[in-house]
């Protein structure tokens, strides 16, 4: 709503390219809320980011899926698009793909964790392939002296009042999950 996730998907998108041979897409879900509920909220303008349809999916190698939180859990934006699956559910053109998620929350408290790990339900329904960064960003995982979102999960980033922007260190990250998630996805596109 406020550009959080979409400032990480634009570094995620760059990490996932730097990886040779990998084409990276970025998409947002369709609005659920009406002009007039978004303008009491403040909300800015949407961006010009194509809106996907869950057909796009289908044609996808694998996601990394990202989504602000509301009350420790993904979006409703979110979570409607991903009941609109259903028909890719059935015929199981999901199954066996990589994903991972990133997400953003507007406190510590705010499930930096429990986003994810709830998320996960929707893609092993999907049989999807949950792939999470662990501790592979290294040093960064560890940071102490700033605030920093993200975990083991995925990339991740605090709003606060939603005037809190991703700090490098958190964009640092969310490109390490391109690259990461882009670099096991092309693994297993090529051993298929």
């Amino acid at each position: 709503m406020y550009g959080h996730v979409e400032k990480l998907a634009e570094e995620i998108k760059k990490g996932a390219a730097s990886v040779e041979g990998v084409e990276a897409k970025l998409w947002q879900v369709p609005e659920t809320l009406s002009d007039e509920i978004l303008g009491k909220m403040s909300a800015p303008p949407k961006s010009d980011v194509p809106i996907i349809t869950p057909h796009d999916l289908a044609e996808a190698d694998g996601f990394i899926f990202g989504f602000p939180t509301r009350f420790g859990m993904m979006s409703a934006q979110f979570k409607a698009f991903m009941d609109a699956t259903g028909g890719l559910w059935r015929t199981q053109q999901l199954a066996g793909k990589p994903a991972g998620i990133f997400y953003s929350t507007g406190s510590q408290g705010g499930g930096q964790e429990t986003t994810p790990l709830t998320a996960i339900t929707q893609l092993v329904h999907h049989g999807m392939i949950f792939v999470p960064i662990g501790y592979s960003f290294g040093a960064g995982m560890f940071e102490m002296e700033q605030v920093k979102g993200g975990s083991p999960y995925g990339a991740g980033t605090y709003a606060g009042d939603g005037t809190r922007m991703p700090s490098e260190l958190e964009l640092a990250q969310a490109f390490h999950q391109g690259k990461y998630i882009a670099g096991i996805t092309k693994k297993l596109k090529t051993a298929a």
